[in-house]
Formats: structure tokens, sequence, C-alpha cells
């Protein structure tokens, strides 16, 4: 992912994030990736990345894979991570990068993708 986006590339080091991040939520197969560029919103971060898993399984799994391709890439772990026990949705905050990871319901009740809908989005094709 090169990370052109309106306000121009991400840095080299959020590129690279969101390169692994995508990675890892494409070998579990998440759901319906999208990357949100919230740098014209916010000022604590640069981007936030939502997946989707089917079930409390699938979302775990994401997340953990995830946590590993990021730590491999890059050899940096979360600030802070929310939501392991119930898995209906787990915050990965990685600073410049947020990924949350939902189960369908959750997802589609909280609808984050609405209320940052004039952020740019980029949706990756499937990674494999």
């Amino acid at each position: 992912m090169s990370g052109e986006v309106s306000r121009g590339p991400f840095s080299a080091f959020v590129a690279t994030l969101l390169d692994a991040t995508l990675t890892g939520a494409g070998e579990k197969l998440s759901l319906d990736t999208v990357v949100l560029d919230l740098r014209e919103f916010v000022d604590s971060f640069d981007a936030l990345v939502l997946a989707s898993g089917r079930n409390d399984r699938q979302v775990r799994a994401i997340a953990e894979e995830v946590q590993r391709v990021i730590a491999q890439d890059l050899g940096v772990s979360p600030v802070h991570v929310e939501g392991w026990d119930s898995a209906q949705w787990i915050a990965l905050d990685y600073g410049d990068v947020i990924v949350h990871v939902f189960d369908e319901d959750t997802r589609e009740y909280y609808d984050l993708e609405h209320l940052w809908s004039s952020a740019p989005a980029f949706r990756p094709e499937r990674q494999r």
C-alpha cells in the first residue's frame, strides 16, 4: 500500500505499519477491511484500520496475526490493547495507527465508518 491519500503519502513508518496490518488481517481472512485517513480530523493518530471476523475466534486470530506481523516486520508492540476477553471488538493502539477488529454485529452496531464518513478511505484487495 502506497499510503497515497488526499494529504499525500503517509510517513514511511505509518505506511509500513499499515502494510503489516493489512498483511496480518488478510492472512486470517478478515472481512471488509478498510483504512481511514484521519490526519485532517484528529491530531493524535494518522489512520484507523477497521476489520471484521465472523466470530470471536476469528476476531482473536486476526488481532493476533496483526500483532505478530507488526512485531516481525517493525519490532513494535501495541501501546495498548482492549477487548481481548470478549473478542467482540479488539482495539490495538500503535500510536499513529489504531486497529479495530470487530465481530460483524458489533461493527454494524457502532458503524465507525459512518462516524468518519468524511475521511478518505482505502479498501485493499484481498491480500491472498
